[in-house]
């Protein structure tokens, strides 16, 4: 018999969709569509352009089938289907083969078929690891809404009053197909894990009793399970369920004409794989797309969106997204044992070098304290005791070599305590790289290097040395403290540059002490802006030449200063923080004047916060 273009192409749809259509829907289509089938293939007698030659040899095409129902269901529904094929196609060898979920998934690691039509959740799992491409997603007619087809139902005995709602569950056996089924189970598991239940503690046990899932209504019935779970629409089909078996948590305004207990995903896809020929896929892809709606209402339409599924195995951390599961602790460590051990070696040095530290502060604040309670001593016997002046002088002298390094070190072990605390908090946090790491040692190496400087410049006052001073681009010199304030802070404020120094513009200055002085400046403006929210703290720093001097101003918003502070802020000792030493402005001050410059302090014009202006000579 030889059927024209149009008479095979209805054929190919037949056969499709007996291809593609769950066991359960399987019977009922093939009796459907027989009788269409025999009407084309009786008026189909027209001429040909291409007859397939009886020698030819027939291309074979395999589709693997999740049998959920069972093989033998399966087969049963399909066999028509197959002689048919023989008799009108005999230029193809269609081939169906039938698994539970393991077996597919084998059957598809050892390329034994061309098409695949499972579930939802065992397509998506394809498609992540052997690159399964969906070509046509089912609609069931009535069982479908907006794209929508495929649910859960939860059941159980119609007399266990005590069992309405899925939060009854726990502590309760439930009975499903098993763990890795889409409809049967991992459905509920999403369900149940916005409810808070977590089926492997508080279920009092679970029974996977294996395919058809007719064993879960068994497993119920018979009492072996308090619960069941079943794929949505599978109860429908039971003679006298309501008599039998009670739904819970029910959604009977799905839309689906079936009673289901969860949200709804995407029906059920057909999906070719990657060595699966191009050319038959967009036959295939046509036949279903053109296919009529069967007589219960089953029909093919587009690819349909599978997020939903990929957002349900993401937040299980299942399937392709187990891997989520083992970013614990210990697998961090068994992963990254390396990086550990060489930040734990990081962080010992650091702590020892930080225990030295502090007691090196601690021991210069005792001295500071007791050189101050000396000075008070001595020039209350000043008047009697002339004999000892020179003793004073040297106590005197002592006292500000001791309370300069206690201030100008708490800076660079400000700087590498919030690096070591940030190595911690990545680490816990799982976000540990070699990049985070190895900027952080280089942060800290480099505030010591900076600490070691502190302590170089003591050496170098107390024998009346004087600094390396250099001609540099003072813009340079703002960026770079600026990027060491930031990094400084955990919530650093926004810092706003304005550069409008010529390129060539330089002045000469010890780069060291004029980060020392914006520094302070920066702390200074960020200490009066702690009231603000974050998103209001700002500080503006602008760089401008007037005449032959370059102004550095910095500006906060924060609550300001009133006049009479502002009469004492460089004079030392004097400060408006709670914990502060008010040596900070003093030193600056200092700082500038030995560069031949001057630093100031003023209101805005307008607006709250305090303007603070360092002027430097220009190098000529």
């Amino acid at each position: 018999m030889v059927l024209s273009r149009s008479g095979a192409l209805a054929f190919l749809m037949l056969v499709f969709v007996n291809l593609t259509t769950p066991a359960r829907a399987q019977p009922q289509l093939v009796a459907a569509h027989a009788h269409s089938l025999q009407s084309v293939v009786a008026a189909d007698t027209a001429p040909v352009g291409h007859v397939v030659k009886s020698d030819a040899k027939p291309v074979e095409v395999r589709v693997g089938v999740l049998a959920y129902l069972g093989t033998e269901a399966a087969e049963e529904g399909w066999q028509p289907t197959q002689v048919l094929l023989k008799k009108m196609l005999p230029q193809y060898s269609v081939q169906l083969f039938y698994y539970d979920l393991e077996g597919l998934r084998r059957a598809v690691d050892r390329r034994e078929v061309d098409f695949v039509l499972t579930n939802p959740g065992q397509y998506a799992e394809l498609e992540l690891a052997v690159g399964a491409s969906r070509i046509a997603t089912l609609v069931q007619g009535a069982h479908t809404l907006n794209g929508l087809g495929l649910g859960s139902t939860v059941i159980a005995a119609a007399k266990r009053t005590d069992l309405t709602r899925l939060e009854d569950m726990r502590n309760k056996v439930v009975a499903a197909t098993t763990n890795e089924g889409f409809g049967g189970y991992q459905i509920v598991w999403r369900e149940l894990a916005t409810l808070g239940i977590d089926p492997a503690s508080d279920f009092s046990g679970t029974h996977f009793v294996g395919f058809p899932m007719s064993k879960v209504l068994d497993a119920v019935e018979q009492g072996k399970a308090d619960v069941g779970i079943v794929r949505g629409c599978l109860l429908e089909s039971v003679p006298g369920w309501q008599q039998r078996f009670k739904v819970l948590s029910p959604h009977p305004e799905s839309g689906l004409g079936c009673v289901v207990s969860t949200r709804l995903y995407p029906d059920w896809p057909i999906a070719r794989l990657r060595h699966t020929s191009p050319t038959i896929a967009k036959d295939v892809v046509i036949a279903l797309l053109q296919m009529p709606e069967a007589s219960n209402g089953v029909s093919w339409t587009v690819p349909a969106d599978y997020q939903s599924v990929h957002d349900l195995f993401r937040e299980l951390q299942i399937g392709p997204y187990s891997y989520l599961r083992e970013q614990g602790l210990m697998a961090l460590a068994k992963r990254y044992w390396g990086i550990l051990l060489l930040i734990a070696v990081v962080l010992l040095t650091w702590l020892l070098y930080t225990l030295r530290v502090e007691h090196l502060i601690h021991s210069r604040t005792n001295a500071l304290r007791n050189a101050l309670q000396e000075r008070k001593e001595i020039e209350a016997r000043m008047r009697t005791n002339q004999e000892q002046v020179d003793h004073m002088s040297r106590l005197s002298i002592l006292g500000e070599l001791s309370t300069t390094l206690a201030h100008e070190l708490s800076q660079p072990l400000a700087g590498i305590a919030n690096y070591g605390q940030s190595l911690l908090r990545r680490l816990d946090n799982g976000r540990l790289t070699d990049d985070a790491v190895c900027q952080a040692a280089t942060e800290i190496s480099r505030q010591a290097e900076n600490a070691a400087g502190v302590l170089g410049r003591i050496r170098a006052f107390a024998r009346k040395r004087v600094s390396v001073r250099k001609p540099r681009h003072i813009a340079a010199v703002v960026q770079d403290t600026v990027a060491l304030f930031c990094g400084m802070l955990a919530q650093a404020p926004v810092i706003q540059i304005d550069d409008q120094l010529a390129p060539e513009t330089r002045v000469d200055v010890d780069a060291l002490q004029m980060q020392q002085v914006l520094l302070n400046l920066l702390k200074n403006g960020m200490d009066a802006m702690r009231a603000l929210p974050e998103d209001q703290r700002l500080i503006e720093i602008s760089l401008t030449q007037a005449d032959e001097h370059v102004c550095i101003a910095v500006r906060d918003h924060g609550v300001g200063l009133t006049p009479e502070q502002r009469q004492h802020l460089f004079q030392p000792f004097y400060t408006s923080k709670e914990n502060g030493l008010g040596l900070g402005l003093s030193i600056s001050s200092s700082i500038a004047e030995v560069h031949g410059g001057k630093l100031t302090a003023f209101a805005p014009d307008h607006g709250k916060g305090m303007i603070f202006s360092l002027l430097l000579p220009v190098y000529d």
